[in-house]
C-alpha cells in the first residue's frame, strides 16, 4: 500500500480516537461511563444507533453478499421502519419513565430479579459472541493488506479496540460515532463513484444496470412465501420485524444509545431517523456490491478473492491444478464479456434478448463451477494441513477490489471507513456488555453497597474481560460462510426469546415473573433445538423465523403456565 494511503488511514483513525479521548476526559462517575450524560440531540442519537449496527461486517460482507446473491438481502430490512414506530410508541416511554440504566432493570420492576438476570445472561451470551465477529471482520482487512497471520491480526485489532473502549465508556462511543458515520457514508459514496468511472467508456451506466438485472442481480422483492428462500418479503416482515424489535428494543448496545438522549422526544426522533435512513443506506451498500460485480464482468476477476489463500495454494502440490483453473476462468471471462456486449446490443435493438441473456447466464454458471472447484482445493489443502484456511471468500470481495483497483489515497480512505465502523460497533458492544454485567449481575447480586468509584473501576475491568472473551470467539469466526449472516444468525438464536420476555412485560399484565421465567428457559431450549435440526437438514426453517417463533412461544407458554400456577390470582401477581 502506498505511503499516502497509510497516512490517510492512520490520520483519520487518530483524529477519531483522539477526539473521543478528549471529549471523555472529565468522566468521573459510573453512570456517565455507562450511558453518558443524558444530553444527546436526536441527530447524534440517530447516527449513533446507525453506527452501532453498521459494523465493519456491514462494509466488508454486504457488498460480497450482493456480489454473490444480488439485492435480495435488502428484504431483510423491510421490518425495520415498522419496528422503529412500535418502539417509539410502546417501549421508549416505559424506559424513560422507569429511569433505568439497562433494559433489564425494567424487568425486575415488572417481574422479579431472576427474570432480570436470566434475560441479561441471554443478552450477554449473544452480544459477547457477536462482538467476536465484529473484531474479526477488520482483521480480514489488515491480514490481507499486510500479509499477517489472521489470528495475529485479530489479536492486535482486539487489543486496540479494548483499550479505546475501556478508557472512554459510553460518551466516547456516542461522540466518536458521529465522525465515524460521516467517514463511512462519504467513503462509500466515493467508492461507488470510482467504480462507475472505471466501467468501460463504451457501456453506459444504464446499460450496466440493465445487464445486472438480466443476470439476476437486481431482484429486490420476492413475494413468494417459500421456506427454502432465506430472503423474501415475508421473512423480512415477519422475521425481520421481530428481530429489529428485539435488537433495538432490548439489546443494551442500542438501548444505551437512546437512553442517553436529552428527552423522550429526542430519542424518538433519533430512532425514527434510523428507521428512515437505515434502509436506503443498506440498499446503497448492496448496490455498491452490484457495481463491483459488474466491474468484474468487464475486467478480469480472481478465481478466489482471499489472496492469502491463493498464495498458500500456489506454494502447495495443488499449484498446477489451481493454475489450470485460473486459465479456464480467463477463457470463460473472455467469452462472457463478449456475450455481455452481445446482450447490450440485443437490448438496444430489442432482438434475441432472451438468447443473449441465456448465453450470459450459462457462462456465469460455468464461472461458478470453476470457483467451486477452487474452494474444494482449498478445503482439501486445509484438511491435509494445520493452516486453517477459510474456503469461503465472499467477505474478501470488496477488500480485494479496494486494494487492487482504487487509486492511491482512496484506498486509505476506504480502509479507514471499514476500520472506523469496526471501532464504532465493537466499542458500543463492549460498553454494553460491561454495563449489563456490572449493573445487572455484579452490583445487583454480589456487591450492592459499594461506592460509585468502585463500580466505575469494575466496569473498566469487565470491559477488558469481555474484550478477551470476544477475541476468543473471534478465533472461530472463519467457520461462518458470510459474516453479515453470521451476526444475524447469532442474534436470531436469542433475540426472539428476549423479545418475548419484554412483550409479556409490556402487554400482558396478568402474567407474573415465575411463568415468564420458565417460558423463557424452555423457549431458548426450543430455539436451539430448531437451529440444530436446521443445521443437520432435518427441517427447513430460515433463521429469521426463529425470532418470531421464540417470541410467540414465550408469550403463549407463559400465559399457559400462569393459568396453571394461579388461575384466580393473575391481577395480584401482576402487582
Amino acid at each position: 500500500m502506498h505511503p499516502l494511503d497509510w497516512t490517510i488511514l492512520f490520520s483519520i483513525l487518530a483524529l477519531i480516537v483522539g477526539y473521543g479521548i478528549w471529549k471523555t476526559r472529565d468522566i468521573k462517575n459510573s453512570e456517565s461511563y455507562f450511558i453518558g450524560n443524558r444530553d444527546l440531540k436526536w441527530w447524534t442519537i440517530g447516527l449513533s444507533v446507525m453506527a452501532t449496527q453498521a459494523s465493519a461486517i456491514t462494509f466488508l460482507s454486504t457488498p460480497g453478499q450482493a456480489y454473490d446473491e444480488g439485492m435480495q438481502f435488502a428484504q431483510f430490512y423491510i421490518g425495520l421502519p415498522i419496528a422503529m414506530v412500535i418502539l417509539c410508541i410502546f417501549v421508549l416511554p416505559r424506559f424513560y419513565k422507569s429511569k433505568v440504566l439497562t433494559a433489564y432493570q425494567f424487568l425486575e420492576k415488572r417481574f422479579d430479579v431472576k427474570t432480570r438476570v436470566v434475560t441479561a445472561m441471554l443478552f450477554l451470551i449473544q452480544r459477547g459472541l457477536a462482538a467476536g465477529l465484529t473484531i474479526f471482520a477488520p482483521s480480514i482487512i489488515l491480514s490481507s493488506i499486510l500479509g499477517w497471520n489472521l489470528q495475529l491480526t485479530t489479536l492486535v485489532i482486539g487489543v486496540l479496540v479494548i483499550a479505546y473502549t475501556v478508557s472512554g465508556g459510553a460518551v466516547a462511543v456516542s461522540q466518536t460515532q458521529k465522525q465515524q458515520m460521516i467517514v463511512i457514508l462519504g467513503g462509500m459514496f466515493i467508492a461507488a463513484m470510482v467504480i462507475v468511472f472505471k466501467l468501460p467508456t463504451d457501456v453506459s451506466f444504464m446499460d450496466t444496470v440493465d445487464v445486472a438485472g438480466k443476470m439476476g442481480k437486481l431482484k429486490v422483492i420476492d413475494w413468494e412465501f417459500d421456506l427454502h428462500n432465506k430472503y423474501n418479503v415475508w421473512s423480512g416482515i415477519i422475521g425481520g420485524t421481530f428481530l429489529f424489535l428485539s435488537y433495538f428494543g432490548t439489546d443494551q448496545s442500542q438501548v444505551q444509545r437512546y437512553l442517553s438522549g436529552k428527552s423522550l422526544t429526542e430519542s424518538r426522533l433519533g430512532l425514527l431517523f434510523n428507521g428512515i435512513f437505515k434502509v436506503p443506506m443498506q440498499i446503497s451498500i448492496l448496490f455498491v456490491g452490484i457495481l463491483v460485480f459488474m466491474f468484474f464482468q468487464f475486467n478480469p476477476s480472481p478465481l478466489h478473492f482471499n489472496q492469502s489463500n491463493v498464495e498458500t495454494v500456489k506454494s502447495s502440490p495443488y499449484a498446477e491444478r489451481y493454475t489450470n483453473l485460473e486459465s479456464e476462468l480467463s477463457d470463460v471471462h473472455t467469452a462472457k464479456k463478449e456475450a455481455i456486449y452481445s446482450l447490450i446490443d440485443a437490448m438496444h435493438t430489442d432482438t434475441d434478448v432472451l438468447v443473449a441473456q441465456n448465453r450470459v447466464n450459462q457462462l456465469m454458471d460455468e464461472e461458478k463451477m470453476l470457483r467451486k472447484q477452487a474452494e474444494e482445493i482449498i478445503v482439501q489443502l486445509d484438511d491435509e494441513s494445520d493452516l486453517k484456511l477459510e474456503a469461503e471468500d465472499k467477505d474478501y470481495v470488496f477488500i480485494n477490489f479496494i486494494t487492487n483497483n482504487l487509486p492511491v489515497g482512496l484506498i486509505g480512505l476506504l480502509l479507514a471507513v471499514i476500520l472506523a465502523a469496526a471501532m464504532s460497533s465493537t466499542s458500543a458492544e463492549l460498553n454494553a456488555l460491561s454495563t449489563t454485567t456490572t449493573v445487572d449481575i455484579y452490583k445487583r447480586l454480589f456487591r450492592p453497597e459499594e461506592s460509585d468509584q468502585h463500580y466505575l473501576m469494575i466496569a473498566k475491568i469487565i470491559t477488558g474481560v469481555w474484550g478477551v472473551i470476544a477475541l476468543i470467539f473471534a478465533s472461530f469466526a472463519s467457520l461462518f460462510e458470510n459474516l453479515i449472516e453470521a451476526v444475524n444468525i447469532i442474534g436470531s438464536l436469542f433475540y426472539g426469546v428476549i423479545l418475548g420476555i419484554f412483550a409479556v412485560a409490556f402487554f400482558f399484565k396478568k402474567i407474573g415473573g415465575s411463568a415468564v421465567f420458565i417460558a423463557a428457559i424452555l423457549g431458548e431450549c426450543l430455539i436451539l433445538i430448531l437451529f440444530y435440526l436446521k443445521s443437520i437438514d432435518a427441517i427447513n426453517l430460515p433463521y429469521l423465523y426463529l425470532n418470531a417463533i421464540g417470541c410467540l412461544f414465550v408469550i403463549i407458554l407463559a400465559s399457559f403456565i400462569q393459568q396453571i400456577m394461579s388461575p384466580g390470582n393473575e391481577e395480584q401477581l401482576a402487582k
